[in-house]
């Protein structure tokens, strides 16, 4: 399941759903590897499908300089009631995976426009 979600996290990042790619195969001509499709939002148990819309329900937290430094967890309580959420425990490991995930997602980001200046301050 956690594979799954890796799997789904980081097609999720470049815009690739597993429709494109069923569709990108038909496009080639050639049958879809297993392997390769990204799962859908079918292919994930309902609990982190549920984790993965409260995911994107709360708020981050920002600083300039800093980037994102994970979620707002503070109307978790209010969203679990909303969703009835049965596995919390289930549930907030997901939430963690996922906020583990953007937080590394934000770092290299900034790492990467970092560089980018500094070497772009070095041929002035």
């Amino acid at each position: 399941m956690w594979q799954r979600l890796e799997k789904w996290q980081t097609n999720n990042d470049v815009g690739m759903t597993k429709d494109k790619y069923l569709e990108m195969r038909e496009q080639l001509g050639k049958e879809p590897n297993i392997e390769e499709c990204p799962p859908g939002d079918e292919d994930l148990p309902e609990v982190i499908i549920d984790a993965i819309n409260i995911f994107n329900m709360m708020g981050d937290r920002l600083y300039p300089e800093i980037g994102y430094i994970g979620k707002d967890f503070t109307n978790l309580p209010i969203l679990l009631e909303i969703f009835k959420v049965d596995n919390v425990d289930l549930l907030m490991e997901a939430l963690l995976r996922l906020d583990a995930h953007a937080i590394k997602k934000s770092q290299e980001r900034l790492k990467r426009e970092y560089d980018k200046m500094k070497r772009n301050n070095r041929g002035r």
